[in-house]
């Protein structure tokens, strides 16, 4: 079932209305879990950093052994082509995929043959800026490299992460802050985290067992030419405690501020609010 509406599917060289039927039953896809994908906006008639994301969806085929048919050249004409059907206005979900289709050897391991491919379009609104999450704790973790492919945007990963939300919802939350597997802050279920103590930022060492997203090194960017200091930290649930700002970091909605972490409450603070003014005056700026 869809995320959202006004769907326009990009499927077989062609432009297609609606939610399309891309995968058959014996796709390696569809019985053992190859799939990638990757997640853009189009927001008010710009698409921030989205090559920089369409580029990722062919890195991600490739760390499950998948081999990409588009290049990111052509999927960037074919992401404009599907986006000049939408009024500038529409918030829009860009979302390529990849997934495998034939088996390689004892069918485990996908075949030498392109992989399958589609990008579909979705009209998703943004959440408005003074929405806000809670986070509790979840005893599910983030993976490493050796048990899972963390260096990809694999959709066989996202099962851990509805378990880690199913749970937080469960106890009254939103979201979950996650540790890895040494029991250090990664991220929450959805998306990269920032803390702010004392006017600085700071987030938790991209260290591998979660991807460090486009949107997170955008912020990281942005507010380092600001004058702000940001540090790529180690990080505790104490820290995340003690803190004066928390916000995370994602694609889907660029900037959320969280309110509280299992009973300490935050601000929607002054660095949350230029964390945010950043990004859109970058995005705007066509640079």
């Amino acid at each position: 079932m869809a995320t959202g509406t006004n769907i326009r599917t990009y499927f077989n060289g062609t432009w297609h209305d609606g939610d399309v039927m891309v995968m058959r039953a014996a796709d390696h896809g569809s019985w053992l879990g190859t799939t990638v994908f990757d997640g853009a906006r189009f927001v008010d008639g710009v698409a921030p950093d989205l090559e920089a994301h369409l580029a990722r969806v062919n890195r991600s085929a490739e760390a499950l052994m998948l081999h990409p048919s588009v290049s990111t050249e052509e999927m960037l004409a074919i992401a404009w082509e599907g986006l000049a059907l939408y009024p500038a206005n529409t918030p829009v979900y860009i979302r390529p995929m990849y997934w495998g289709i034939e088996s390689g050897h004892m069918g485990i391991q996908p075949g030498e043959g392109d992989a399958g491919f589609a990008l579909c379009l979705e009209e998703i609104p943004m959440a408005p800026p003074e929405a806000t999450v809670r986070l509790t704790t979840t005893r599910f973790c983030r993976p490493v490299i050796e048990s899972s492919v963390c260096n990809a945007k694999a959709g066989c990963l996202y099962p851990n992460n509805a378990r880690m939300l199913a749970e937080a919802r469960a106890k009254g939350f939103d979201n979950a802050l996650v540790a890895d597997a040494l029991g250090n802050v990664a991220e929450t279920a959805s998306a990269n985290v920032f803390m702010v103590k004392d006017g600085e930022v700071f987030t938790p060492v991209a260290n591998g067992t979660f991807l460090s997203g486009i949107t997170r090194a955008r912020h990281i960017a942005n507010l380092r030419a600001d004058g702000v200091k940001v540090h790529e930290s180690v990080l505790s649930f104490d820290d995340f405690r003690t803190a004066d700002e928390v916000f995370l970091s994602g694609n889907l909605m660029k900037v959320t501020p969280v309110a509280e972490f299992d009973g300490t409450h935050y601000q929607h603070g002054p660095v949350t609010r230029r964390t945010r003014e950043l990004y859109w005056d970058w995005a705007q700026s066509g640079k």
